[in-house]
């Protein structure tokens, strides 16, 4: 199977979020990763909190992670698909960004990801970072 079409797993959202440039890690309470560019998140795997719960059981989901989206149509393109593994929250109601269980991670390719966390990077850093990185990339 081509590497860009292999499905996509944990381990890719942290390798790709750092090979972007600038990017620096920081940790939250939990030891979470939270990525940033500019001293702005872009990816970060979020604590359990009660906005994000199993319809079924009630239980907090443990493995959220936030990916930041350009725009709200953005957003709106990647939940609006019930069988998308990207989801909102109340508590996300005019954030630019979308949440997606670790768990879930599976049903992307390595490119959606790959797209994903380009995109969430770009939305972030600072723009002749961005501006630099985005001429350096053939066909994007």
């Amino acid at each position: 199977m081509a590497a860009r079409t292999r499905r996509a797993r944990v381990e890719d959202v942290h390798d790709l979020a750092m090979g972007m440039p600038g990017v620096t890690v920081e940790y939250g309470t939990q030891g979470n990763p939270v990525y940033q560019v500019g001293g702005k998140s872009f990816v970060f795997f979020r604590n359990p909190r009660p906005d994000a719960v199993d319809p079924g059981t009630g239980e907090r989901y443990p493995d959220v992670i936030v990916f930041w989206v350009p725009s709200e149509a953005d957003k709106q393109a990647l939940v609006q698909d019930a069988a998308s593994p990207f989801f909102t929250t109340p508590h996300f109601d005019g954030h630019s960004s979308v949440l997606v269980r670790a768990g879930r991670i599976g049903e992307l390719t390595l490119a959606e990801l790959t797209e994903v966390v380009q995109d969430a990077w770009l939305t972030r850093a600072p723009p002749r970072r961005a501006a630099a990185w985005l001429s350096a990339q053939p066909g994007r």
